[in-house]
């Protein structure tokens, strides 16, 4: 996301010729976005996509069944036993 950001950002400050920004090469105000799918193509082969998004399903479903165990009373017994 971060490599999107600076794309736009290097392309509006090309396109306003604000300092050096307005000298530079197309190639460079562009290659933040060849980088951006690089490491997309890099995060999906690898598996770092799926992890993080498990990892995400895994968070929120330890939330609901705290909340259901809550829920029925039971969650500050666990706790105060810890």
């Amino acid at each position: 996301m971060w490599l999107i950001v600076t794309g736009v950002l290097l392309i509006l400050l090309k396109l306003a010729e604000i300092g050096p920004f307005g000298d530079l090469s197309w190639w460079w105000v562009l290659s933040p976005f060849a980088a951006a799918v690089v490491w997309w193509e890099f995060a999906d082969k690898s598996g770092y996509t799926k992890r993080k998004e498990m990892e995400k399903l895994d968070e929120r479903k330890e939330m609901r069944r705290q909340r259901s165990v809550d829920a029925i009373g039971q969650g500050d017994k666990q706790r105060k036993r810890r």
